[in-house]
């Protein structure tokens, strides 16, 4: 079951705000409203829906139930022929676009909850909305239409830019600047410090964090997300990165533009990734790798030397039985001692490998 949409629209309303071409000439149809969105597999008569022609999805699409469906010319062979249907380039693109619609936030009154603790030097613009329980510290600065949510911590000098969005108990350290149009949501931590020691004696010295945390614009950072700040320089985390839940962020980390990070993957201190990059769910990097621009590490990958071409990469061995796992386990330890056995016997028959076997 879909929750409701905000805003409702007739069919040919959405046509009219996608720039799309009603597959069925039917009057009636264009009038039909639309008042919520779901899955093709979920979807009922009030809802819109989407679909790509992914073969995956086509016993959905060929039984979905969806008042409205957004697809585009290999989807529309799949689904019924009674399915009414908007055409369009990219159907997961125009359904995002639509969603933002239909499911608009209703605007809250801008202003400073009485329950908040600012300092007395905290810039708050006029238009800016903080929530019950908030604190913020001297000096801090949040911009035009910011909103800080309920129960968050912000602390000195941090500097929050215009329509950015702290959803509840956000916590925002000393110094950092966040951007303007970020999304930051529940329990997220940016500032604290890295994991940075020193041996003395035996034992560990911890190692003040001095640098800073800097976000750019149109940013995006999941539920309980941490990103910590430099240890010297800063972390940057730079324009239209798209962050998931459950990201570990090491001190000195740079992320490029527009690149995204899939849940519970770590990067550690130093790692630099470039622009359009993807990071799938749970991959880690080790400290002070360079990845290059366009590069596409899948989930569960382990990156423990820098990448310097685009490209997709993998790592890791594939799930298999435990009784079949233990016996390539056991042949994985010879794989050494097997691959100088042929490479004797190439050079007793005087065989040179080719660049790729070599590499």
């Amino acid at each position: 079951m879909s929750i409701s949409a905000s805003t409702s629209a007739t069919i040919g309303e959405i046509a009219d705000w996608l720039d799309a071409q009603a597959l069925n000439e039917a009057p009636d149809e264009a009038a039909t409203r639309i008042t919520g969105a779901a899955s093709l597999a979920c979807a009922g008569p009030g809802d819109v829906s989407y679909y790509d022609g992914d073969r995956r999805s086509a016993s959905q699409a060929a039984a979905t139930g969806a008042g409205l469906v957004l697809t585009n010319r290999a989807g529309r062979e799949r689904l019924p022929d009674t399915a009414i249907c908007l055409l369009v380039e990219q159907p997961r693109l125009a359904f995002a676009r639509l969603l933002e619609r239909l499911y608009a936030r209703p605007q809250q009154p801008a202003g400073v909850h009485a329950s908040a603790v600012v300092d007395e030097t905290a810039v708050i613009d006029d238009t800016a909305r903080i929530e019950a329980q908030v604190t913020i510290g001297a000096g801090a600065r949040i911009g035009p239409r910011a909103v800080i949510g309920a129960g968050s911590v912000i602390g000195a000098n941090v500097a929050i830019g215009e329509d950015t969005r702290l959803l509840a108990r956000v916590t925002v350290l000393d110094d950092s600047l966040i951007g303007a149009r970020c999304v930051i949501q529940p329990g997220v931590v940016i500032g604290s410090d890295g994991f940075g020691l020193a041996q003395e004696n035996g034992a560990w010295r911890r190692v003040p964090q001095v640098g800073r945390v800097v976000i750019g614009n149109d940013v995006d950072i999941g539920a309980n997300t941490t990103i910590d700040r430099g240890a010297l320089d800063d972390t940057v985390i730079a324009d239209g990165v798209k962050l998931d839940n459950l990201i570990q962020i090491a001190h000195n980390v740079r992320i490029g533009e527009h690149s995204a990070v899939a849940g519970c993957a770590g990067l550690a201190g130093s790692s630099e990734v470039g622009r359009h990059c993807t990071l799938g769910g749970g991959v880690g990097l080790a400290g002070h790798l360079t990845l290059a621009d366009n590069v596409h590490v899948t989930g569960m990958s382990m990156v423990t030397r820098s990448i310097h071409r685009p490209g997709i990469y993998s790592a890791g061995t594939p799930l298999d039985t435990n009784e079949r796992w233990h016996r390539n386990a056991a042949r994985f330890k010879q794989l050494d001692r097997l691959a100088r056995r042929v490479k004797q016997l190439e050079n007793r028959l005087g065989e040179t490998p080719s660049p790729e076997e070599d590499s």
